[in-house]
């Protein structure tokens, strides 16, 4: 955080900024949030996202002859790894036992290129919409690494979190 902005939440400021912005303590200072008193419930989120890339590299993609080998199968398991590691990548996540983590890449030749979808669940006192949104962005990144050498002007792209349910701020619903 910047100090101009820890300057000005002196005072009143401060306490608003602690009592309505959680990841701020009364003095300004990015926090942890405290999870503590909250009930473990049953959390879960899906994000998706999008690389596009000229047709002729999707259907090298989809044959298999990409150089690096199977870049759906690594974008995949990335994915998968990467979800399990958000608290790691995102300083104020807090670390979560993950009970369920999918992610799916299915080639569209219509955009041309390849729809990520990450779907996370755990039973705890916070949600899991960062490993998701973390899910799809290893998965879409991978994609990228592995497919490179064919195509470097892929576009990463919309990623975003579709829905989320569980925890007291209820559901939500991109759609």
């Amino acid at each position: 955080m910047s100090s101009n902005f820890s300057n000005f939440l002196d005072g009143s400021a401060a306490k608003v900024a602690a009592t309505s912005l959680t990841h701020l303590d009364a003095q300004g200072q990015a926090q942890m949030v405290d999870v503590s008193d909250k009930s473990v419930t049953l959390r879960r989120a899906i994000a998706t996202g999008r690389v596009r890339m000229t047709a002729a590299t999707l259907e090298t993609i989809q044959a298999g002859n990409a150089p690096k080998g199977d870049v759906l199968g690594t974008a995949r398991l990335a994915g998968i790894m990467a979800a399990k590691q958000t608290a790691m990548l995102i300083p104020l996540c807090h670390p979560l036992p993950l009970q369920k983590v999918e992610v799916t890449l299915e080639p569209d030749p219509d955009l041309p290129g390849v729809v990520i979808r990450a779907e996370v669940k755990t039973k705890a006192e916070t949600g899991v919409e960062m490993e998701a949104l973390t899910a799809v962005s290893v998965a879409a990144l991978t994609l990228y690494d592995m497919a490179k050498a064919l195509e470097k002007s892929m576009v990463i792209e919309d990623i975003h979190l579709v829905s989320k349910t569980g925890g007291k701020s209820g559901d939500y619903s991109a759609g």
